[in-house]
């Protein structure tokens, strides 16, 4: 008989398994809608089926249904209280309608930060959540709770569980402050001790906001050193064209990246057109500069800077 019993739960375990990976597959293709409507189907015969619960949630999130999503987590929390991600979820969906409405936010403030606080408390390195909570208190207000000191507390225990991470959320919380040289140091520190992308485009953005693009191209062009990616191409000839500095650089920089572009460098060939339109038009070579912004606009014609740079190109 038990081994009866087992061969009839084989097939149940197995539907439930396909349906759950078919709405991985929705969510990678970001069907969202129907991936909800199918989770919803699922859940009728499987009420208590967790995996499921949170996969709702998620497609409510990424629709920005913030209450449908909220409820979800909240039944995920009440079922499973000591659950680190469950709660870090919870407070996500709650900041998010903070976001959305300020009227609300303050009644939400309470919750949003026991749910990270709880998170953090029940995993000793939930990444996600203490970044949450370094981000949260640099940008609340001081009057509902906002604390510098308390963001660097939760950047510490970030560096003690990932270096980077705790460089990254120090440069950012000295940045958010206005200490750009600060902000400069830890993000040159995360580049030493990671080096990734993200390391490097972190140092190349505050340079930017700092209006140094001297500085910025120098760091893309390190990170081309250490990464060998052809998107690093257009983010030099971005630099070069917003600045205006350094624009055979720029321009060949961008001729390179249209020569070896492939789908996964991010930035549509349009932009790189784009930026070359504003490389001509600063060299004051209005007709090549004509036929850059009039190739980008072909290929992706309702982008509105692209129409805008015409118009002060035909003007020069």
């Amino acid at each position: 008989m038990k081994n009866i019993w087992l061969l009839l739960l084989i097939p149940c375990v197995s539907f439930s398994q396909v349906n759950l990976n078919g709405i991985q597959t929705l969510f990678n293709q970001k069907q969202f809608k129907k991936a909800e409507t199918q989770i919803i189907d699922f859940l009728k015969d499987h009420p208590d089926d967790l995996k499921a619960t949170e996969l709702l949630g998620d497609a409510y999130g990424h629709q920005k249904k913030w209450d449908e999503a909220k409820d979800a987590y909240k039944k995920l929390v009440n079922a499973k209280p000591n659950t680190a991600n469950y709660h870090y979820k919870y407070g996500g969906v709650l900041g998010m309608k903070a976001l959305e409405n300020k009227l609300k936010a303050i009644g939400l403030i309470g919750d949003i930060k026991s749910a990270f606080t709880r998170a953090a408390e029940l995993d000793k390195n939930h990444i996600e959540t203490r970044w949450a909570l370094v981000e949260l208190y640099m940008q609340l207000p001081g009057i509902v709770g906002g604390s510098k000191s308390k963001s660097l507390k939760y950047a510490q225990e970030l560096e003690d569980i990932s270096k980077v991470d705790g460089y990254l959320a120090k440069g950012y919380v000295n940045e958010y402050d206005d200490e750009p040289e600060l902000a400069e140091k830890y993000y040159k520190m995360a580049i030493q001790a990671g080096g990734s992308l993200t390391c490097f485009n972190k140092l190349t953005t505050l340079y930017e906001k700092e209006n140094q693009p001297e500085k910025a191209i120098e760091n893309i062009e390190n990170a081309h050193k250490n990464l060998h990616r052809n998107a690093l191409h257009y983010q030099i000839g971005k630099v070069a064209a917003e600045y205006a500095i350094e624009l055979e650089k720029g321009e060949q920089c961008l001729q390179i990246y249209l020569e070896n572009y492939s789908p996964e460098d991010g930035v549509p060939k349009a932009w790189a057109h784009y930026r070359l339109a504003q490389i001509y038009a600063h060299k004051n070579n209005k007709v090549t500069a004509l036929e850059y912004i009039d190739l980008a606009i072909t290929q992706l014609p309702k982008i509105k800077p692209f129409k805008a740079e015409k118009e002060r190109i035909l003007n020069l």
